[in-house]
């Protein structure tokens, strides 16, 4: 396990041809990536030919909703030497492992226990929007993820943190989009197969407009549940807490929003239950320690509050920043990375393992001259 700054990867092109610089670039993380998920499959007690059969029910949606991206996907592959099925497996890891657990139960459960926070123009010092996030899952990926940068012709550029092999994860586009995202469960998950997660995110990146954005957040079909916060460097951030069939929008108060891995709308509780408090029902104080560390700064607030404020170690092991551990019935968690945007100026800031690393690396992005905050 490295501390290390996450290695960049710079693709441009057309998507097959990118998609193969950035698997022979990251090809050693790629292969550790399909590793940690094939033998996660194993442990659950499928073999390689049922894994192969899981992801094969994901491969006519996603081609069906972004050939470009399967294609890219493609390039992938065979930059890195694997096959496609195994970048499938990649970014449909948290269907595939959801869907396996359901099928066999008694395994331990996954602790993806994410915490994202957005501070609006009006609360921050220089008034300029602030998006951040702490990624928790399992440790061994603090040596399987990197930076992707990717120089677009046809549309927004875009820099987003993301395990490698994947499409996207947490980050921002030339405009001013940003994206953040955080695990949720309801009564409603699997009923269906619908589009894996990193493709919603990456088309979210790639959108010119926000109203395009949350379209395709919004209203995309899921197989599970998801918490995905957007913003823009304009000026607005909204939360949207995704059920695999409905959306619900929350937004900022007193300049701020955070949200951890429960259900927070009024009309979601409403309508669903929350069935995934079990072994995270630190959640319940993760967000509120993020609102109460940072609301008395409110109109002064900066990048480096809003860090200490993702640093906070109330309840350790179960805190906003989490050093490595694992619950009763769990898997090792860690917060594998710190992840704090700011989309105006296309910079994201990463710290890997924060419980134990208060180095960042900047990574930075040109963004239009359009891009401006909105007081």
């Amino acid at each position: 396990m490295s501390y290390a700054p996450f290695p960049i990867v710079d693709i441009s092109g057309a998507p097959f041809d990118r998609g193969r610089t950035y698997g022979a670039a990251a090809a050693s993380r790629i292969k550790a990536s399909v590793r940690l998920y094939a033998e996660q499959m194993k442990r659950l007690s499928f073999t390689a030919d049922e894994v192969r059969g899981i992801v094969a029910g994901f491969l006519p949606s996603m081609r069906d909703f972004a050939p470009d991206l399967a294609e890219e996907m493609r390039g992938i592959a065979a930059g890195a030497d694997c096959s496609f099925d195994e970048i499938a497996l990649v970014n449909a890891r948290t269907e595939v492992v959801q869907i396996g657990r359901r099928r066999a139960p008694g395994g331990s459960r996954d602790s993806d226990a994410c915490t994202g926070v957005v501070v609006m123009p009006e609360a921050a010092k220089d008034r300029q929007l602030i998006h951040a996030q702490n990624w928790d899952w399992r440790p061994d990926c603090v040596d399987t993820s990197i930076v992707l940068r990717i120089r677009r012709e046809d549309g927004p550029s875009i820099l987003t943190f993301t395990e490698a092999g994947g499409l996207a994860r947490s980050g921002l586009n030339s405009v001013g989009l940003a994206i953040t995202a955080n695990y949720l469960e309801s009564d409603r998950d699997f009923r269906e197969l619908g589009i894996p997660l990193p493709l919603i995110r990456r088309r979210y990146l790639e959108s010119a407009h926000f109203a395009e954005g949350i379209e395709t957040v919004a209203t995309t079909p899921k197989s599970g549940s998801n918490n995905m916060i957007l913003s823009t460097a304009a000026g607005l951030a909204i939360d949207f807490e995704c059920a695999p069939d409905e959306s619900f929008a929350i937004y900022p108060q007193d300049g701020l929003i955070a949200h951890a891995n429960h259900w927070t709308c009024p009309s979601a509780l409403a309508k669903l239950k929350d069935t995934g408090i079990s072994g995270v029902a630190d959640s319940f104080y993760r967000d509120y320690r993020v609102r109460h560390l940072l609301t008395p700064k409110a109109g002064h607030i900066t990048i480096e509050d809003v860090k200490a404020a993702l640093f906070d170690n109330f309840g350790t092991p179960y805190a906003v920043c989490r050093p490595p551990h694992a619950a009763p019935g769990s898997s090792m968690s860690a917060t594998v990375a710190m992840i704090a945007m700011q989309p105006a100026l296309g910079q994201m800031q990463v710290a890997p393992m924060p419980a134990h690393n208060n180095r960042f690396t900047n990574y930075s992005l040109k963004v239009e001259s359009t891009v401006r905050a909105v007081a």
